[in-house]
């Protein structure tokens, strides 16, 4: 075993840098921020124009695909066997590895059992994350695998059964980070248990707990639960864990989960209603904290202990998320609302540079995407409405695509902007890739 990490760290060390700066290999990309490097992505397309390939997919999922290279992985569901199934999908849950230059089907691995629908989302939710050496995903279960490139399981653990069991109103729906060798999940529940909620990190290479630490709360009833993705905050050579939920943001130390300092406010009312879906994004010694749309906080890094007064600018007003989360290069924050109102603020100020504008009609549970000078903001509807990126709001396109009910967010990598929907894995670009 460890000869066999030692070889595939040495490759990922011998991968260039270019290379890897193409790689989408976690939740909302390479930073956390939902922007991407990829280049001479195009404006406009459909199912004749603009499409590299499409790839059927066994069922629907939420989850993001993360590529790797030439490897693109995403999970799944079985496909439904009788109508009964058709809403939640099918029992099992896969993860899949297609191939990114057409789409073929490489490999699939069965992950769980017991496939269930949460309103608007299943067990597939989470998206997977990879170094380029393994990938790992957590079904809605709990059940977390480790597996190679190829598809072979290194280890697998069940979190309900070493922790205790989920609470959460809607599901698990949390993706994994990766960081230092540490696989790092978050369960913040409270509305169907009295358990505590924690932080956990597994070591990547055996799935061992490294450590694991309880995350205290006030918030009542529904509120404790969320179902956002913790993000890593680097300043002064230092990172530090993010996570939000339970009314407020806390930053924890990697190496033994110790909370640092806590930020409330997030539910400064004490409403029973107050989960909270959209990620934290961090970037450039700024945290940004989404809630139930109000408030949106921007909190400056920095400080232990209550560091509730770091808050640089509050979001009050119409267009702020609640599913989406934002997505920021540090100069421009962009947002996107449910009713797919689009919001462009100053990231340092909350200034608003434009918006709330409308873009295509129709619910959007998808996460905008920042990339080649585009934002491209995808509704349930599978219709996609690109923007320019920047001071001025101009709508660049409105693409369809199947119209199939779709929550995955966009991604890209290379030249090339993938986009998921019930049916299919979409590939979108100008003829070869580089």
């Amino acid at each position: 075993m460890i000869r066999r990490i030692a070889r595939a760290v040495c490759v990922v060390a011998l991968i260039p840098l270019a290379v890897r700066a193409e790689n989408w290999g976690q939740w909302r990309g390479p930073d956390q921020n939902g922007v991407g490097t990829a280049q001479n992505l195009p404006t406009s397309w459909s199912l004749t124009k603009n499409l590299i390939w499409r790839a059927k997919l066994p069922s629907w999922s939420g989850s993001t695909p993360i590529i790797w290279g030439d490897r693109i992985f995403l999970t799944s569901p079985s496909p439904a066997r009788t109508p009964e199934e058709q809403e939640p999908g099918g029992p099992e849950i896969y993860i899949l590895c297609l191939a990114k230059k057409d789409g073929r089907e490489r490999w699939r691995y069965k992950l769980d059992e017991g496939n269930v629908l949460w309103r608007k989302h299943n067990n597939a939710s989470p998206s997977p994350v990879t170094d380029g050496a393994h990938v790992w995903v957590v079904t809605g279960n709990g059940v977390v695998t480790c597996l190679d490139m190829d598809g072979k399981a290194v280890w697998t653990c069940d979190l309900q059964k070493e922790y205790g069991a989920f609470g959460l109103n809607w599901g698990y729906a949390s993706s994994p980070i990766l960081y230092d060798g540490k696989l790092i999940l978050q369960v913040l529940h409270g509305t169907h248990t009295d358990d505590p909620s924690y932080i956990v990190a597994l070591n990547a290479n055996t799935g061992e707990e490294i450590w694991r630490e309880e995350r205290a709360t006030d918030a009542l009833r529904e509120s404790p639960d969320a179902y956002t993705t913790p993000a890593l905050l680097k300043r002064g050579g230092e990172t530090q864990i993010v996570v939000t939920g339970g009314d407020c943001a806390t930053g924890h130390d990697p190496d033994t989960g110790r909370e640092i300092w806590r930020a409330n406010g997030l539910n400064p009312n004490q409403r029973g209603n107050y989960r909270i879906v959209a990620s934290p994004v961090v970037i450039d010694n700024m945290i940004y904290a989404p809630t139930r749309q109000r408030p949106l906080l921007a909190l400056s890094a920095g400080g232990t202990g209550d560091v509730s007064g770091n808050v640089v600018w509050k979001w009050e007003g119409a267009g702020a998320p609640d599913v989406p989360t934002p997505a920021s290069d540090g100069t421009y924050f962009y947002m996107v609302d449910d009713r797919g109102r689009a919001t462009c603020l100053n990231a340092k100020t909350g200034a608003v540079v434009w918006g709330p504008e409308r873009t295509a009609q129709g619910v959007v549970s998808a996460s905008p995407h920042v990339a080649d000078g585009k934002v491209f903001l995808l509704n349930e509807n599978a219709v996609t409405t690109v923007l320019a990126a920047g001071p001025a709001f101009e709508v660049l396109g409105t693409n369809e695509l199947d119209g199939t009910y779709t929550l995955s967010s966009p991604v890209s990598a290379g030249s090339r902007l993938f986009i998921r929907t019930a049916t299919h894995l979409y590939c979108i670009g100008y003829g070869e890739e580089e």
